[in-house]
């Protein structure tokens, strides 16, 4: 069921465990999320990242929304990362739950006056909005920041941050890095801390670059207030390594199968992301299909 993003969310951080959000960009990988949610009925996210969001355009956002709605475990659909108003603006007419406004490559000022537009437009839709205070380093789809232009979030900052824009959810640096982990990672979480302190309650936390971190950091940052992953490297790599195996690379390759045990190969890492993030068995903790049908009726402006 097509659910709100604020409905997964703060149920999560109610019952103390996280939901992920998965970035999707075809048929496999969404239903590879449906089933996995499913299996173990779990809440979940299908998430869009610029470069996918650009590449399927309208139609892979209608595959997503489509797949939430048929899906029997709550489902939002989520546009990650996104620089831009045009496509903020789309995915808001599109029907999707949440967006991120990523102001992060701006200056302080520059990123605080794009979030609190976007902010105030995708209010209007009733839609949760994200937003990222320091920078996150890594590649990933494209995105790349160098470590000596990464910066970790300022708890002062953030408090100013997120008082002036009245975003929903915060993205925190705090050691995390997107794509794969050079070295062991580790988290700062006396930051993470002063962050929830300062912003308050009301703020929904969030922690990219989920793939590749232990479980003892994925329950510390849990029990701090974190209440959503983001997971894209691990569920990717899976799908590659099914394309390049022997049975699908073969010249006479059979394209059906190949795309059935893509979808299998990435459910298995999704359903372990699952487990791993406390969300499996909760799908029970959230509302009802007619509830969900309501809540997004009544998001869309008139």
């Amino acid at each position: 069921m097509l659910t709100s993003t604020r409905e997964l969310l703060e149920t999560a951080r109610r019952h103390i465990y996280a939901i992920g959000a998965f970035n999707v960009y075809n048929l496999e990988g969404t239903r590879a999320v449906v089933l996995a949610a499913e299996a173990c009925q779990s809440p979940a996210m299908l998430q869009l990242h610029p470069s996918s969001f650009k590449f399927g355009g309208s139609p892979l956002v209608a595959l997503c929304l489509e797949a939430a709605r048929q899906a029997s475990v709550p489902i939002s659909v989520h546009l990650d990362h996104s620089v831009a108003a045009e496509a903020i603006q789309f995915a808001l007419d599109a029907g999707m739950n949440s967006v991120m406004a990523d102001g992060s490559h701006l200056p302080y000022a520059e990123n605080l006056a794009f979030t609190r537009q976007m902010s105030e437009l995708a209010h209007q839709y009733g839609a949760v909005v994200e937003a990222e205070i320091g920078r996150i380093s890594g590649t990933e789809d494209g995105l790349s920041v160098a470590e000596k232009a990464a910066k970790m979030t300022d708890p002062i900052e953030a408090k100013a941050f997120v008082a002036a824009t009245q975003v929903d959810s915060l993205a925190v640096t705090i050691g995390n890095v997107h794509g794969e982990y050079k070295s062991e990672p580790k988290l700062d979480f006396q930051r993470l801390i002063q962050i929830r302190q300062n912003v308050g309650e009301n703020v929904l936390l969030v922690l990219h670059g989920a793939s590749g971190l232990p479980a003892e950091l994925i329950s510390r940052s849990i029990q701090l207030g974190v209440c959503k992953f983001n997971v894209n490297t691990e569920v990717r790599q899976a799908y590659m390594r099914m394309l390049r195996s022997e049975r699908c690379a073969a010249s006479n390759a059979d394209l059906i199968p190949c795309m059935t045990d893509s979808i299998t190969a990435m459910q298995q890492v999704i359903l372990d992301k699952m487990q791993l993030f406390g969300s499996a068995h909760k799908a029970h903790l959230h509302q009802t299909p007619a509830a969900a049908l309501l809540t997004n009726a009544l998001r869309r402006p008139a």
